[in-house]
């Protein structure tokens, strides 16, 4: 079972983990010595970054 692509029905989704224990938070960007770190591959970015240059990561999707 896979989430729509443009995030329709993620609410019943979301749910559904929520009830079974397990967290729906969206990821963002985590900080490291005044870096970005992509919480995917925990590439180090600029600040002005907005996407991973590394994997493509991008907080936005």
């Amino acid at each position: 079972m896979a989430s729509s692509p443009n995030g329709a029905g993620d609410e019943a989704f979301d749910q559904f983990l929520t009830d079974r224990g397990h967290s729906v938070e969206r990821a963002g960007w985590e900080y490291d010595h005044n870096k970005k770190q992509c919480p995917e591959c925990s590439g180090l970015h600029d600040s002005a970054a907005t996407s991973c240059t590394v994997c493509g990561w991008d907080p936005r999707k």
